[in-house]
């Protein structure tokens, strides 16, 4: 009888996901599964749930034959030969989990990481990013209402905003967001903020996440070639929001032709062209891919040009959380209990909180889980379709001859211990 093991989340005290819901552990078992547990105080479900699933409670997931979690397992809880399955955050060969990468290597592991679970025109099928748009957007607004107040004095309909994880539920935060939407339709915004200009970079899952919860306020989505005109022609009452993509955000460093297959392939060849727009953007809101050689979209020495007394620009939301990434400003990542910091472009330094010369950032590490509930029920669907195959799957043949899924074998980052051919060129961040 097969076995899946479902590690207990370590990572922060805010991490309380599950990769599989109680109703989907108990589909397993019902089918025949074992499924066992690591047991855990701080999930969104309880451990009694999972008993009353069918699932085992048992720290040692050594008898399991796949083990799943959702963030990174620590090295020293990495069953040495068995495969695993988690956001592994090493794809971009990022310096802090190399040595994670290399364990498994050492160990003749297996890694399979969700971020590379993709159909055959490489969408992606196992994600939370909906969930990380959603909690990004609202604790980018509730930050914004902050840093009007405790900085400028100047009070907003945003400061009746809460941060996404004091809500019980996402359907809760929505209804509650709609009521501040109806007051800015009836009695606007204080002119000095406006217009009120949010630009949302993306237009996948996490700018879709952004726009649900936008939709709760009196918007008018605008190009971002508009936004400039938006100085004379807008209305208090009114939020702007512009989505850009690549095109917007980029252009060849020769004049040539913008095309997105050669941006993908060759980022190097191009350079950020967001200055034209960054004067009139109030929230700069980041959910677009970006990995190290593409342009930095928002760099620092932009921020210089636009500092002064009262910036139009109010914050920063970096829901892509890359680290001296996209958003040159975010020197490093916040958690719920202490989500901002001020960038001071004079200096280049940070400081926590509200108040101070420079730029609010907001640049939370794992968003999805301020609805935790929402976003594991969302993501067990989508990993359903897969655990059985994943289960019964012979990992000591080979990748082609082992009987995974197509989807899961291009998520198989290592395999044995040996890197897969679409993942050598992570030899050269080991």
């Amino acid at each position: 009888m097969k076995c899946l093991g479902i590690i207990k989340e370590t990572k922060n005290i805010w991490e309380r996901r599950v990769p599989l819901n109680p109703a989907a552990v108990k589909k397993l078992t019902d089918n025949g599964y074992r499924v066992r547990v690591q047991p855990s105080s701080n999930r969104i479900y309880t451990d009694a749930e999972f008993l009353a699933a069918g699932a085992e409670l048992d720290s040692d997931l050594s008898a399991c034959d796949l083990i799943m979690g959702v963030k990174e397992i620590p090295i020293k809880s990495i069953i040495a030969g068995k495969p695993h399955l988690f956001f592994s955050h090493t794809i971009k060969g990022q310096d802090y989990n190399m040595p994670l990468l290399q364990y498994f290597l050492d160990t003749r592991s297996t890694l399979l990481d969700y971020e590379k679970i993709v159909d055959e025109e490489g969408r992606r099928l196992v994600f939370f990013g909906k969930f990380a748009g959603n909690a990004g957007m609202v604790d980018a607004l509730w930050a914004a209402g902050q840093r009007y107040w405790l900085e400028y004095g100047i009070k907003t309909p945003f400061l009746k905003i809460k941060q996404s994880y004091q809500y019980d539920s996402l359907p809760q935060c929505l209804e509650e967001l709609k009521e501040i939407g109806r007051e800015i339709a009836e009695n606007g915004l204080p002119s000095e903020i406006c217009p009120f200009n949010i630009c949302l970079l993306g237009y996948g899952h996490v700018s879709q996440g952004c726009q649900e919860i936008l939709a709760a306020f009196p918007v008018e989505q605008v190009e971002p070639e508009e936004l400039a005109g938006l100085e004379d022609k807008h209305v208090n009452n009114k939020m702007y929001m512009a989505i850009f993509r690549e095109e917007h955000l980029v252009e060849r460093r020769d004049g040539g032709e913008f095309n997105l297959e050669d941006y993908f392939a060759h980022g190097d060849e191009y350079k950020s062209k967001m200055e034209e727009f960054l004067p009139y953007c109030t929230m700069y809101m980041s959910g677009i891919y970006w990995a190290p050689g593409y342009p930095i979209f928002l760099k620092n020495r932009e921020l210089r040009k636009l500092a002064g007394d009262m910036p139009k620009l109010i914050m920063i939301g970096d829901i892509t959380c890359d680290i001296d990434g996209s958003v040159e400003a975010t020197h490093k990542v916040t958690m719920p209990d202490n989500p901002v910091f001020i960038y001071d472009p004079a200096t280049d330094k940070i400081t926590d909180g509200f108040k101070g010369a420079g730029f609010a950032v907001c640049a939370i590490d794992n968003l999805p889980c301020e609805f935790s509930r929402e976003a594991s029920d969302f993501f067990s669907s989508a990993l359903m379709p897969f655990v059985e195959a994943m289960l019964n799957t012979d990992y000591a043949k080979s990748l082609t001859t082992c009987g995974l899924p197509a989807e899961m074998k291009s998520a198989c980052i290592v395999h044995l211990g040996e890197l897969a051919a679409e993942y050598q060129y992570l030899k050269k961040y080991l």
